[in-house]
């Protein structure tokens, strides 16, 4: 795959993921106990051959930097490299990307000095596994000069994703970007095979009767350049691709895995809830490929006397005489004794706390780093660092949606604990 440059875009503010991308971009929040989101999209490339990999970056960028520069090491004979590009300014523009194509137009002479044949453009907070050797064969198959990844989905999730036609040949035909009205959506549904014209029988709003773009992308390399040249048009989705289907071929590929868009924090955390379920959908043992991030040589977690039920547990973490059911554990955890944890996705912690430094923070009335003893947390989620301290409750909330406290806030029906965040003892929420 050396005729191949992977774009992986990783500037987006991720507002409905906040307040997890409070402190870091959306591609940098930690995913499945061990990893973060840019793990899954840089280790595809890794595991399809392509080693020379674009991170365009722009929001609350330090901490994906770091992570990126500490992970991907490539040896110096094969010319492989993850190399950020950070938004900045030059003699002719001092602005912010304007959108996904205007961050790839801005750094293309960065591109130009490699020799290739096409872009592979990738979204950095996507969960799924792609050989993207698979996907640019077919590109060239199919004579293709722009490809695009597709997924099928349902009625009730169709005004988040672009939406698409194809003729029987895979040939894109019309595209609409996140479709509002019911009226505009209508006439891109898959005519069902079971459905003759005339037939009473209705489409259910949950079967898979459209086609949504994937936001992942093969441009052969000349057609990029043209596809740019309007600077007026700033985004793949809502400008690149619909202008396109009239001066150029544009195919869709079916990818047929398993694909999730983490958007939101009910989609983040049920991914993760998942991954520790019998039989998940995504998981990091496969033999597909698999999933590489920053070493950090850390021990296994040592469990005393507690009761796991379907969790997942990372390494370096302490746990005693507790009840977990459905959880998603991560490095470093510390969970006290007496506590009770459902359906609960703990990031962990960037650091061991030592004996000297909690009774420090005793002194002042500040909670160790973990959650303490006797406290019971339903339907959450707690970001690193977090100091949860004795006898806290944090419940469900499906009636209180919405909400905003002194280190938390609830998204989705589910309480965040920011990052670094004091959650004093007896604290209920």
């Amino acid at each position: 795959m050396r005729n191949c440059v992977a774009i992986i875009m990783g500037g987006g503010r991720g507002s409905r993921l906040y307040p997890l991308t409070k402190l870091r971009s959306k591609p940098a929040v930690p995913l499945g106990g061990n990893y973060r989101l840019i793990d899954i999209p840089i280790s595809n490339c890794i595991n399809s051959e392509i080693k020379r990999i674009f991170v365009l970056t722009q929001y609350n960028s330090a901490s994906l930097h770091r992570h990126i520069s500490h992970s991907y090491k490539f040896d110096i004979f094969g010319g492989g490299f993850a190399q950020i590009l950070a938004a900045e300014q030059t003699m002719s523009r001092s602005d912010w990307y304007q959108g996904t194509a205007d961050a790839v137009r801005r750094n293309l002479w960065h591109f130009l000095s490699y020799d290739f044949d096409h872009y592979v453009i990738l979204a950095g907070d996507h969960l799924y596994r792609m050989d993207y050797r698979k996907f640019v064969q077919f590109h060239e198959q199919k004579n293709a000069d722009i490809s695009v990844a597709v997924y099928p989905i349902d009625e009730i999730q169709a005004p988040n994703f672009g939406i698409l036609k194809i003729k029987s040949s895979h040939q894109i035909v019309d595209f609409i970007e996140k479709p509002k009205m019911q009226e505009e959506l209508e006439p891109y549904r898959i005519p069902s095979k079971g459905r003759t014209k005339g037939s009473q029988k209705k489409p259910t709003p949950k079967r898979k009767d459209f086609l949504a773009s994937m936001g992942i992308y093969v441009f052969s390399r000349g057609v990029l350049h043209e596809a740019l040249k309007n600077e007026s048009l700033t985004d793949f989705g809502g400008h690149i691709i619909p202008a396109s289907l009239q001066k150029f071929r544009v195919m869709a590929y079916p990818f047929k895995g398993y694909w999730e868009d983490i958007g939101t924090i009910r989609a983040f955390f049920e991914a993760n809830i998942a991954m520790a379920q019998p039989n998940p959908p995504f998981h990091f043992h496969s033999e597909e490929g698999p999933v590489y991030t920053h070493p950090r040589f850390l021990s296994g977690s040592r469990v005393e006397q507690c009761d796991i039920r379907h969790s997942m547990l990372a390494g370096g973490g302490i746990l005693c005489g507790s009840v977990l059911d459905h959880c998603m554990i991560g490095i470093r955890s510390i969970i006290s004794e007496g506590c009770t944890l459902e359906r609960v996705v703990m990031m962990g912690a960037d650091y061991r706390e030592w004996p000297a430094d909690k009774k420090a923070n005793r002194k002042s009335g500040v909670p160790d780093v973990g959650i303490g003893r006797g406290s019971t947390i339903c339907n959450a989620i707690i970001d690193k660092n977090a100091r949860i301290g004795e006898g806290v409750v944090i419940e469900k909330r499906e009636k209180r949606k919405q909400g905003d406290g002194v280190g938390y806030a609830i998204r989705d029906g589910i309480v965040v604990i920011e990052k670094n965040a004091i959650i004093p003892d007896g604290t209920v929420i």
